[in-house]
Formats: C-alpha cells, structure tokens, sequence
C-alpha cells in the first residue's frame, strides 16, 4: 500500500445521500490508513467532514457555480495526481482525472444488491479487489464520535429537561426535505400523545430550522408536550442525543441514516420512496409502509394528487412497529437486568488500557443505576478511575509489592468476598485475577478465554491479536455480551480540585501566562519498539516553539528521566522538564491547560484523548494486534503517525531492523501534523 498516496472521494449533495456512503469512506480509509484523503463534497453536508482527523483535505462543491469555476475546479484536482478517485454520483468526471485507479461510472454489481449503502461499499470493494488489496473484515465507523462538549451539552439539556438514565427516549423526526415523504402532524401528534402516555416515554422532537412550524404544530397538539430541539443541535450533537436514545421514528430523512450509521433501533415511514434502497439499516430497523399499487412511485409529486401511501399509515400501524422494536430491547435489558446489584470490573494493566476501559463504566452505570460499581486496578493506575462519577469504589490490587506473593492474594481474594459481588468483568486476562474473582466467590464471572480462563462462568473468544478494531471496543463487548448497547463511547479521565490548583500553581511559577500556548510532549514509553529518538522530539520542541512561540513541557515516567533530560540537552530552547516528578492527576490536569500533545504510543495518549486535546501519537509496531486501528488515538483532534517498512512480523522489542518503522516518520511529518492541528482543521 505504500504506493497509495493520495485519494479523492466524491461524495453526494444531500445530507441522508452523503451519510450512506460513510460506510464506503471508512473502508477505504481502514484500508489506506497512510493515505492523505480529499473528499469532494457539496456545501450542506460539509459538516460532516469538517474536523475529522482522516480527511486531509475537505473540498466544498458548488453546483450551481459557473462554468468557468467548474473548470478551474477540475484543473486544480486533476493537478493532484490522485493515486485513487471514488466517485459515488455514477459519473464521467473520475475518468478526466488521470487517476491510476477509479471507480466506473456504471453500476457493476450483483443483482442483490440493491441498497444504497451496499452499493457504495461494493463499488469501493470491487476497486480495492482488483488492485490486489483486501478490505477490512470488519469497517469501524469512525464519523459522528461524541466529543466531551456534545455529552456536556446533551446532559446539560437532560439536566434542565429534568430527564435522568431511568428515563427511556423516544426521538421523533417529522420533517422531510420533500413534503411528500412526510406523514400528517395530526398523525404524529398521536404518536407522541401515545409514546408518552401508554409507553412512558420522554419524546424529543429534532430537525433543522425548516421544521420548526412542523414541530410547533405537532408539539402543540400533543399532551403532554414533547420537548422540541428544531434547529438546536448540529449533526454531532445529533449523534449524540440518538446514541442515547431507546428508538427514532421518523419519515425517510437524513436523520434517518444517521440513526442507522450509529446503530439506533430506527422506525421508519415510508410512502413514494423505496426502503429497499433507501430504507434504514442499523440492526434494529422497522418499516412501516402501505403496499397501494402505485408505490414506491419515485416521484417528486403525486401523480393521482391523494398521496395515499403516506395518508393510510395509521398511529396504531407506527406503534406496533415502535412495540416490537422495544421489545427486542427490554429483552437485552431483562437479560443484563438480571439481578446485578454489585458489580466489579476488574483491570488490572496499564494507564492506558484503563483508560480505554472507562467506556465501560458509563455503560454499567446508565443501565444500572441503582447497582453498586467498583472497579479492580493496580495502585499505579488508580487516578484514572479515582473521582469517576460512575463509580462507587476503587479497588487497588498490588501484584508487584502488597499482593505479590500467592498468600497474600488469596487474602486478597477472601477480602473480595466478603463484598458480595454478583458480577465480575475480567476486561484483561491473567492467571491471577482469574483465580481471584474464582475464589471471591462471585457468581457470575465474565472474561477472555486465556490465562486459567476454565476459572470463569462465561468465556468472550480472545481475538485481540487480529487488530479488527479498537481496544475500546473489545471492552464494550463486555457490557454488549451481558445485552447493553452503550450510548454513549466516550473516554473519561477525573481531574480533582487540588490537581486543577497544582496545575495553576505550576504555570504561575514557571511565569506562564493564560494567554501562552502550552506544548507537552512525552518521549517515553514502556518498551524500546515505542521510542522515536530522542534528538528527534529536540528538534521538533525547537521549531514548534519558533513558529507558534510554545511554552514546552516534558513529561515521562520515573524509569525515563534520563531519556527526558536529553531531549531537554539537545533543544536550544528552554523546556520545564517535569519527568518522574508528577503524579497522573497532576499530568491530566497540565494536560488539561495544554494546546497541543505530542507522545510516543503510551497511556497518556489516551489521557489527551479523554480531555479532547489536540495531539500527535507516534506508533511504530505493524503487528495487527500492535497497530493504529486498535491503539490509536480516539477522537478527531488527533493525528497518528505510522508507515509500514515491509516487515512481515513485527518482532517489537526484538527487531532486526534497528526499529526502521520508528525512524521513517520524520520530523517534518510531525510538523505537518502539528501544522494541520494548529492551522488546520484540528
């Protein structure tokens, strides 16, 4: 793949149209992961692009532009030299181009496949196959990741809207772009009266501007009234209030799609347009429709003036729909409901899996809230979960020192007992915690099928080492295996007020104003694979601090402060070197105040990730289970960096090639990244 340099992807203009080929995008995007990608795409949809840290280059289409403009437009992509063009509008404009691959404008495909999102993602299947690259076996979705101001913005509107996580959503969408694929305002005002009344559901009426009338009218008629967010929430925020949300109904709608490309249980209405193609495809998804003989017609307008297909749709057609869609899920809640009252999560590695691990939490407490929760980390790691408001207790269990001999671990375990736990989440396997949550006592115990996994009531196959996704997934299978769906994927790290005041207090001594722009940057990690040279971080710090006049902080564990203190001999620069002198709290809460991050692969990656922070992770190893796709940086304020040098096997630690992998990303790659952080869209 290191030929594949630059890729063009033209999208569609509509919004719903756009997120269909989103699935299309992120295969290819997992497929090239060292591609610079450019997405051509009309100026409604463009939000969706913005910010995200795998479009390189967003190009926004005017299709009304004249021709001149279309013109200089063409010359400017065809000056690119695309490696790749995807063009999903079935168009000549990919074979002016001068790509060496491109998708045909003719439709190719096998007769069954008839939905649009299977036609994006077969078109872009059948390009990668005949350029002898395999797509990815499973597409992680990576567009529409809830940030921490859209959870804060949506649990601020629960807060006001006196909505708590006993409270079961129903999110209603009535608008359409074209009148006739909207069902009647009596009609939904029914269905609201009912959602809330007969099914107790809190209903949220959403839209854009355009719908406000609609949304008025139908909240008016309505008892008790629906809240009404028309034209409050960007598509984000969207994603956000959906994810938490128990089902959508809507017409056929861009918010449609987006429910479907997050995999919210979806009821969706249907009239003169056709669900085959069009119809809503997350895994809970429900139809309702009329077969009258002239549907789906694919007009603009009805051609017999009744518009019967969408008038016939009665309130008791949508709410059986809206039954069985919650049905299925009251039966994965009755089977995680159980009688889970004390629950233990137990993760007992490193700084960063334990981050990745706090998703996890969320998810137990938004279906438990009545349950007791703690979690089982190891002393070094307790800051990470310390102050989490989801959780009750931590537990410390100290295998190098308190609990190190298997004496004392049994001890361990008898104390454990005494607890009562009825759940256990062995979330990292070993020998030891197996044993432990086995002679504890607990019930029901949860874990991979490795390390004395015969110990355990139930076994999740371990298939870390493929790489097929990220290790914050493999985390949330746990909760997804007990029948949670989590709503919300966000990492979160606590900062406490005596952590928040060091930070002040440091900056004020170090003679750092509020208005200076902080760099950080952590050049350890925990074996020699991970390490980028030293000589390199100097000079990066240097022209960092040169062009955008960075005040710089160096960071690193105890065991790397000599590796850090060379860094800070070969800058020319001053830096506050802060390595082996600061606790976890401390360095979230200086990360916290920081404008840019830059680190080898470690934990406090995914500290930065949790805090949102613009940053620049360094990975070198190309073992699947070692690479990007499951230890990269989550959210879109993040760049990774890391090329394939030809290794067939990644020996880590061990290799023969002088860590080549390592040395190949330059200091000028991590320029640029900082660069289109800084300038960019970061």
């Amino acid at each position: 793949m290191s030929d594949i340099h630059k890729i063009l992807f033209v999208t569609l203009s509509n919004i719903g149209d756009v997120i269909l080929t989103l699935p299309a995008l992120d295969a290819l995007r997992q497929t090239f992961a060292q591609g610079h990608i450019s997405v051509l795409v009309g100026q409604r949809p463009k939000e969706i692009f913005e910010n995200h840290p795998g479009i390189q280059h967003l190009i926004v289409y005017d299709k009304h532009a004249n021709w001149k403009e279309k013109l200089r437009l063409f010359r400017q992509l065809a000056s690119k030299r695309f490696d790749i063009v995807i063009d999903l509008r079935n168009s000549f404009f990919q074979l002016f181009l001068g790509a060496r691959h491109a998708t045909s404008p003719f439709w190719l495909g096998p007769k069954g496949c008839w939905h649009m999102k299977e036609q994006h993602l077969y078109k872009v299947k059948r390009l990668i196959g005949k350029m002898l690259f395999r797509m990815p076996t499973v597409v992680v979705s990576s567009f529409f990741q809830s940030k921490v101001e859209d959870e804060a913005l949506i649990d601020e509107f629960f807060r006001i809207n006196n909505i708590t996580a006993q409270d079961k959503i129903a999110v209603v969408a009535a608008g359409a772009r074209s009148h006739i694929k909207r069902w009647g305002s009596e009609s939904f005002s029914a269905l609201v009266s009912s959602l809330s009344v007969s099914f107790g559901m809190r209903v949220i009426l959403v839209g854009d501007k355009e719908d406000s009338t609609v949304n008025e009218n139908i909240a008016a008629q309505a008892h008790p009234r629906p809240i009404d967010l028309s034209g409050k929430l960007n598509l984000a925020q969207l994603a956000c209030l959906l994810r938490r949300s128990k089902i959508l109904i809507t017409n056929d709608s861009a918010v449609l799609h987006l429910a479907s490309y997050i995999n919210t249980p979806v009821v969706a209405l249907f009239g003169p347009t056709d669900e085959s193609k069009y119809g809503p495809w997350s895994q809970d998804s429900y139809v309702v429709k009329k077969e009258i003989f002239c549907r789906p017609c694919l007009k603009a307008q009805c051609q017999f003036g009744h518009l019967n297909c969408m008038r016939l749709i009665k309130c008791d057609d949508v709410l059986r729909q809206v039954k069985k869609a919650l049905a299925r899920s009251s039966k994965l809640e009755a089977r995680s409901k159980d009688p889970f009252k004390r629950i233990l999560i137990v993760r007992t590695d490193r700084i960063g899996d334990v981050v990745l691990s706090t998703p996890v939490i969320r998810a137990l407490r938004e279906a438990y809230p009545a349950s007791f929760i703690a979690m089982m980390v190891s002393p070094y790691t307790k800051d990470m979960v310390e102050g989490n408001p989801y959780l009750d207790e931590t537990i410390l269990y100290d295998k190098d020192a308190r609990h190190k001999s298997w004496w004392s671990s049994m001890q361990f375990a008898a104390t454990l007992k005494k607890k009562k736990f009825d759940l256990a989440l062995v979330l990292h396997p070993t020998n030891r915690v197996h044993l432990i949550t086995f002679f504890a006592g607990i019930p029901r115990r949860i874990g991979f099928n490795r390390k004395f996994g015969f110990l355990l009531t139930d076994r999740i196959p371990h298939e870390k080492q493929f790489g097929e996704k990220h290790e914050s997934e493999y985390n949330l299978d746990f909760v997804r295996f007990i029948g949670i769906e989590p709503r919300s994927k966000s990492l979160f790290v606590p900062i406490s007020k005596d952590c928040k005041q060091w930070a002040d207090e440091l900056l004020s001594q170090a003679g750092i104003k509020k208005t200076d722009r902080l760099l950080v940057i952590h050049p350890g990690a925990s074996c020699p694979s991970k390490i980028w040279p030293n000589d390199r971080f100097a000079e990066v710090a240097d022209r960092l601090i040169e062009k955008y006049g960075f005040k710089v902080f160096i960071v690193a564990g105890q065991k790397d402060k000599v590796l850090s203190q060379q860094v800070v001999n070969r800058m020319h620069h001053a830096a506050v070197n802060l390595a082996g002198e600061i606790s976890l709290s401390q360095l979230t809460s200086l990360l916290r105040r920081s404008h840019l991050f830059i680190s080898n692969d470690s934990g406090p990656v995914h500290i930065a990730s949790a805090l949102d922070l613009p940053l620049i992770s360094i990975l070198a190893r190309n073992e699947p289970g070692l690479s990007p796709r499951r230890w990269g940086p989550l959210g879109e304020r993040s760049r990774t960096l890391h090329k394939e040098v030809g290794c067939i096997k990644c020996l880590a630690h061990n290799c023969k090639k002088e860590f080549a992998c390592l040395k190949a990303i330059s200091v000028e790659d991590v320029l640029e990244a900082a660069d289109f952080l800084l300038k960019g869209k970061g």
